[in-house]
């Protein structure tokens, strides 16, 4: 089993950063990736992000391309997410997720939950002025 903690969460203006941090603890060595989905009110939870932990290759949904990075520390088995230039519509609560075999589409909005083994609680981004 993987535990995964995020945190890094709150609110901002519009046009403000944040980063994101997932810690995973566990069975560490099944994690072959680490993504980022998010829920919006009342919308489901869709693909935001991801990395390979072997090599460091990243996907990225086109809503946050050139506006998110995705880094990772493997010696500290943490994950980060930086997200700038925010928008409202970017409002939503925000999960880490891991997999033991990443077997991910590059379109990233066709990204399901099943396609993920384990799962954050969730850590919420409020975008508002």
């Amino acid at each position: 089993q993987v535990q995964l903690t995020e945190s890094g969460g709150g609110s901002v203006q519009p046009g403000g950063s944040l980063r994101l941090s997932c810690a995973a603890t566990g069975m560490i060595d099944n994690r072959k990736c680490m993504a980022w989905f998010r829920q919006g009110p009342g919308k489901e939870r869709e693909g935001v992000a991801a990395i390979y932990t072997n090599g460091g290759g990243t996907l990225y949904a086109d809503s946050v391309k050139g506006r998110f990075t995705l880094s990772q520390d493997n010696s500290k088995n943490m994950a980060y997410l930086e997200m700038s230039s925010l928008k409202h519509e970017d409002t939503a609560m925000y999960y880490c997720a891991a997999d033991s075999q990443c077997i991910l589409s590059l379109q990233v909005y066709t990204w399901q939950v099943s396609d993920f083994d384990y799962w954050g609680q969730g850590t919420q981004v409020t975008v508002s002025s």
